[in-house]
């Protein structure tokens, strides 16, 4: 590489959507220096991507942000349900659901809970917290070209303001760069998967008057269904801000010049069954609902994240979600790799677990639009696929049959039927509440930074034996005894029992990987504690 370099840095981000910023954010809090580009001037303006499940919200929480983004999201902390009807005045409606978590049933397996923030309230937190981390963020810079080598990635970005080119030199490439990612079809990777699904406007318009027409309905969407007037109405302050998703069908001609402004408020005043609702446009923004995945997710130092890999159904709020969790899965792996922990084969893992999630979550959520009747998607005719159960095995019951697990069947779905987090290599660490220094903490609070080994309080062997490995191994460990008893670094609640939680014993172990997966579980009558740990770790990070 002879080419004059302007800038060097571990990562390179290229993207400064919820996906980009997320792995700002995630990065920063390990430690590594990074450096994200953006095209765009600022942040989305346009209220949308608003739903982040409880993942997302528990990743956010182990990050230290999620009561900024709670903050963020204030005005809408009380929209729940998704309502479907002929028209807000009419008798045909009918809540699809009216709670996302009925009888708070979702405490038992997360500190975390859904959070209703819209992409422009959300991120400008994250470029904040992203920032006051020491993360590099350009916006109006644009990358223009990219060549890798066996040591590097070489890009060449252009500051769209002025025009200026630089180069940069990184170690790797996190691509975030959108559903038509310029770096995907360079590297010329391919995608498999139903393809469109259907296409929208989003409209956004201010009306006083639909707040009374609304009353005390606060739901997430209404999904309007009269035969003229199709579409999907959501709230954005609950007040005279809103959105409405018209369905667009250019496939038939139409362009969105087509859309426009009297059409659209006609359009609002047939599907909300107010004639003489005030309506005043604002904005509008077409979007296209698709069911893709990309056949790779990596080349060499250039990885792919959130819409570049994937695209599906916006029923069920699954992409942003899945984007932002690929964000995580990732982050960790190269801050191993670069910090030497870990040898570059742990990288391999990111395709061979992030690639089937995204699988079964966008078929999961094409499922979904067709039991919600989401306007505009006429389903191909077939089989049926049956209900697909709810949003909690997808969005926090996923698995990691293979990867950077030890002892994970392989045969497992990775998205199951219904909730079980016991432990199992590959599934996300059970929650539990414990006391440490006599604070209250939840278990998943510990997983960020290194990996963690859970033993007993009781049970000495294993933590000689984990002093040993790590400072032979110089890999970061965190281990903690778990118990009622005294000496226990984590006291549990109400007499619960860590190792029947997680599918053990006391005489066994549990390492949880960085971002909270678990992955390895030790039996009892383990004999040469040392050994086995050391095993168990060379081989999740690649280590000869």
């Amino acid at each position: 590489m002879n080419e004059k370099v302007d800038h060097r840095v571990p990562v390179l981000i290229v993207g400064g959507s919820l996906v980009g910023l997320s792995a700002s954010l995630f990065l920063g809090r390990l430690g590594v220096e990074h450096l994200l580009v953006e095209k765009h001037a600022d942040t989305s303006v346009h209220p949308r991507g608003r739903g982040n499940n409880v993942r997302t919200m528990e990743l956010f929480r182990t990050a230290g942000v999620e009561s900024q983004i709670r903050e963020a999201a204030s005005v809408l902390a009380d929209n729940h349900g998704i309502l479907q009807a002929g028209s807000l005045t009419g008798d045909d409606q009918e809540w699809l659901f009216k709670e996302i978590d009925p009888g708070g049933g979702l405490a038992r397996f997360s500190p975390a809970g859904w959070c209703l923030c819209s992409q422009n309230d959300l991120e400008p937190v994250l470029v904040r917290c992203a920032r006051d981390l020491g993360g590099d963020l350009r916006f109006s810079t644009e990358l223009v070209s990219f060549d890798q080598d066996a040591d590097g990635v070489t890009a060449v970005l252009k500051d769209r303001s002025s025009g200026e080119r630089s180069t940069v030199r990184a170690d790797y490439l996190i691509a975030a760069d959108g559903p038509r990612s310029p770096v995907r079809e360079r590297l010329g990777i391919g995608l498999s998967g139903a393809g469109d699904l259907f296409h929208n406007v989003s409209v956004t318009f201010r009306s006083r008057q639909l707040a009374d027409v609304v009353g005390d309905r606060r739901f997430i969407v209404c999904y309007l269904t009269g035969e003229d007037a199709d579409g999907a109405l959501l709230p954005v302050d609950n007040h005279e801000q809103w959105v409405f998703h018209l369905p667009w069908q250019p496939d038939r001609g139409e362009t969105l010049d087509d859309f426009t402004d009297d059409r659209c408020v006609a359009h609002i005043r047939r599907a909300t069954g107010a004639p003489d609702l005030d309506v005043e446009i604002t904005g509008k923004a077409p979007w296209h609902a698709a069911e893709r995945v990309a056949d790779r997710y990596a080349s060499g130092r250039v990885f792919l994240a959130g819409d570049s890999v994937h695209e599906m159904s916006p029923t069920g709020a699954f992409g942003s979600n899945t984007g932002i969790q690929d964000a995580h899965n990732l982050t960790w792996k190269l801050a191993a790799v670069l910090n030497g922990s870990a040898g570059a084969g742990l990288l391999k893992t990111y395709e061979a677990e992030r690639r089937p999630v995204a699988e079964a979550t966008s078929r999961r959520a094409s499922s979904r639009s067709a039991e919600h009747s989401h306007p505009g998607y006429a389903p191909v005719p077939g089989p049926a696929g049956g209900k697909q159960g709810g949003l909690l095995p997808v969005a926090l019951g996923y698995r990691y049959p293979r990867g950077a697990v030890v002892g994970a069947d392989p045969e497992q779905p990775v998205v199951p039927d219904g909730m079980r987090l016991a432990g199992d290599p590959g599934s996300r660490a059970p929650h539990l509440w414990v006391s440490r220094y006599g604070v209250r903490r939840s278990t998943l609070d510990l997983y960020e930074r290194s990996f963690v080994l859970l033993t007993d309080v009781g049970e000495e062997a294993w933590r000689s034996a984990a002093k040993r490995v790590t400072d032979r191994l110089s890999v970061p460990l965190d281990v903690y005894a778990v118990g009622a008893g005294a000496g226990a670094d984590l006291v549990t609640e109400g007499g619960t029992d860590w190792a029947e939680a997680h599918g053990t014993t006391a005489a066994g172990a549990v390492l949880v990987r960085p971002d909270g997966f678990v992955a390895w579980r030790a039996p009892a009558g383990v004999t040469d504690h040392e050994a086995v740990l050391a095993e168990v770790l060379g081989t999740l990070l690649s280590r000869p």
